[in-house]
């Protein structure tokens, strides 16, 4: 008598969401080690160019990462945030160049701004410092769904010889290719989380269990109101005249220079606690508190032209 059994089912086999953004930009790191000679991955200690970090090393583990980092500090960063980047280049036995704005300013080939921010400034010290580096690619953690101009973006973005951004030159990607291809004096940035979103990074930083600076989960801290944002005091500046200083429970969504980034009301201490106040809130993180973005409707877009990022 002839027996018949069942084979069991087999399930087909799927990634996660955060498995496939992760394999998406793990991808489009060790493509661009394999194209490019003197790749460098920009490295503030915020918590996108930190969860940029954790993908590289990720991506050419147990070998150390084959790029170097670059910051281009205005002189106004948040201190914690700047700890953090310490700690963590130390830890990593990591090699960092720091441009300097206040250098810049200092020797006059920059000069202040009369509202006191510095963001816009970073462009120049920022071009220098790839073009004395030979850098011919540079990773930025840049996502589609922080601003409109960032929205037109490829993950490849090409730049010319004057590290201005032209939208019309964009090459289309694909099927996940992506043209490397520049002549001397051009540079490509790359954006391996830019299909990511915000809440994506923060639940791949509960998912990885990636340490970030204290300023992104609520504190107390002194503050002043500006243009509807909670704006911290410090050297830059603030606040003159009337404006109070209160102290309020505060955290932060994004970090960048003092003078143009504000910190959100909230209680969230956790990654679990900002994860169900992202997933509440109407307001992209840099629309609700990056300044330099409301100088005018077409602001970012206007700076990436000029070579910012």
């Amino acid at each position: 008598m002839t027996i018949l059994t069942t084979a069991p089912a087999v399930r087909p086999y799927a990634l996660s969401h955060l498995d496939t953004v992760e394999s998406e930009a793990i991808h489009v790191f060790r493509e661009v080690a394999g194209e490019f000679e003197r790749p460098v991955i920009l490295f503030s200690g915020g918590k996108d160019s930190i969860v940029l970090l954790h993908l590289a090393l990720k991506a050419f583990a147990p070998a150390p990462i084959p790029f170097t980092l670059l910051h281009v500090d205005t002189g106004h960063n948040f201190p914690e945030v700047l700890d953090h980047r310490d700690r963590t280049v130390t830890r990593h036995r990591l090699r960092l160049r720091v441009a300097s704005v206040q250098e810049y300013l200092d020797d006059g080939r920059l000069r202040e701004r009369a509202d006191g921010t510095r963001n816009p400034l970073q462009t120049v010290p920022l071009l220098d410092a790839i073009s004395e580096g030979r850098h011919d690619a540079v990773f930025g953690g840049g996502r589609r769904d922080e601003e409109k101009a960032r929205a037109k973006e490829r993950v490849f973005s090409l730049r010319d010889e004057f590290g201005a951004w032209d939208p019309r030159r964009q090459r289309p990607e694909l099927w996940a290719l992506y043209n490397g291809r520049h002549t001397t004096g051009e540079h490509v940035r790359v954006f391996p989380i830019s299909n990511w979103t915000e809440l994506d990074v923060w639940q791949y930083i509960q998912r990885e269990g990636i340490e970030l600076p204290s300023i992104y989960y609520a504190h107390h801290r002194e503050v002043f109101a500006r243009d509807g944002m909670w704006l911290a005091p410090g050297d830059w500046g603030g606040p003159p005249g009337d404006e109070r200083v209160l102290t309020k429970q505060v955290r932060y969504r994004t970090v960048g220079d003092m003078s143009c980034t504000g910190a959100v009301e909230s209680a969230a201490g956790t990654v679990e606690e900002v994860i169900r106040e992202i997933t509440a809130t109407r307001l992209t993180e840099r629309g609700a508190t990056r300044a330099d973005d409301k100088l005018s409707e077409a602001a970012m877009e206007d700076r990436k032209k000029e070579g910012y990022f």
